[in-house]
């Protein structure tokens, strides 16, 4: 709209012209929100409220008469109240660069002030004390013309050549370079420990791998060996099992052609043997009939009739002896038992014809039955 004026945010908006402005002042200030301003009978103009900067680089001299060459940056502005933007337009609105120049010049003089009662140690070392004081000693002042200062930082301190510094810091600097060293010759001993310790791991590993492979050697070679020997192991086996297996046989045949030679020849001659010593019994067994029967005059005949036929009794019994397939276990002892029983069956037999001689003629007519026993019984 014609004759509307709206200031920027960072601006002031100055209306001189009509009646003045707050305290007396020569125009009007407007901030944040527009005027209606009528031309022709007002004038408008605008002044800055933005961050502004001054560099100072000042030669000072300090407390011990040494020059120095202080660099430094003041960030300042116009204050936000109307009495600075009014103090700041009637100094800068014409030319608003000049507030730059103007802060430089005040700050260094207030620089070279503040220096000059420190030594180059404090300056040095304590910067933050030296920005501190020049603000506090340039606030005043820069409030008179509507500034207010928000940082100042000091850049840099040179000594112009005179090598104060350097000496003030060579005791540092060899401190700091000893310290270096150390921690240099610490580092290359701590370095050439880990290498002697992954040289030492190194080495064992090795060792260790060698050991490894030395033992999967040796099973391997254990294993080959096995291999090697299990087929004449198992042959050997083989023929010692059949040498045993041959030789039991062998045994089991020696035991056999020995128990048939038994059969064979010993029980046949033990058989002859014994039937000829009941042949002998059975011929003194006579004699003796003979001898009682000579002494005997009342049965002579008899007697003489039952001598005739004892032999023939006693040939018979030893004749089934003969034919029979005798066992004998307990060996001359069974063959004594079963000559013995035959002997024991003439006797017998002998007896039982003469109680016959004294039975009645119907009793004597029936024979005397002598019965062999069967050559195929087996006598034990």
């Amino acid at each position: 709209m014609f004759g509307y004026k709206v200031p920027a945010p960072d601006q002031a908006m100055l209306i001189s012209g009509g009646r003045r402005g707050q305290g007396g002042a020569p125009f009007r200030v407007v901030t944040g929100h527009g005027k209606f301003v009528p031309p022709v009978f007002r004038k408008v103009r605008f002044l800055t409220l933005a961050m502004c900067e001054a560099e100072v680089a000042e030669t000072c001299v300090t407390r011990q008469g040494i020059s120095l060459t202080v660099r430094a940056v003041i960030a300042f502005k116009v204050g936000n109240d109307s009495e600075s933007i009014v103090n700041a337009g009637q100094r800068f609105l014409s030319d608003q660069n000049q507030m730059s120049v103007l802060t430089g010049r005040i700050f260094a003089g207030h620089l070279r002030s503040i220096i000059g009662s420190m030594t180059v140690e404090e300056i040095v070392t304590e910067r933050q004390k030296l920005a501190s004081e020049v603000l506090d000693t340039s606030k005043i002042e820069m409030a008179r013309i509507g500034l207010t200062v928000d940082s100042l930082q000091i850049q840099s301190i040179d000594d112009m050549g005179s090598g104060y510094i350097d000496a003030m810091s060579a005791p540092h600097k060899a401190a700091i370079q000893r310290q270096a060293q150390i921690a240099q010759a610490q580092a290359v001993q701590t370095a050439a420990e880990a290498q002697q310790e992954a040289q030492r791991l190194q080495a064992e590993y090795a060792r260790h791998t060698a050991v490894v492979q030395a033992e999967y050697k040796a099973e391997i070679d254990r294993a080959q060996a096995e291999a090697a020997q299990a087929g004449p192991l198992a042959q050997a086996s083989a023929q010692r099992e059949v040498l045993t297996a041959q030789t039991e046989l062998a045994q089991r045949a020696a035991e056999l052609r020995q128990q048939q030679l038994v059969a064979e020849v010993v029980r046949p001659a033990e058989a002859e043997a014994e039937r000829i010593r009941l042949l002998a019994i059975a011929e003194a067994e006579r004699t003796r009939i003979l001898a009682e029967a000579a002494n005997s005059n009342n049965r002579v005949a008899l007697d003489r009739m039952l001598i005739d036929q004892l032999p023939q009794i006693v040939k018979e019994a030893a004749r089934g002896l003969a034919g029979a397939n005798v066992n004998v276990l307990n060996g001359a002892d069974g063959l004594g038992e079963i000559a013995a029983g035959l002997v024991s069956q003439g006797l017998t037999i002998l007896d039982s014809v003469k109680r016959g001689i004294g039975a009645p003629q119907d009793e004597r007519a029936e024979p005397i039955a002598i019965e062999a026993e069967d050559p195929g019984r087996d006598r034990r």
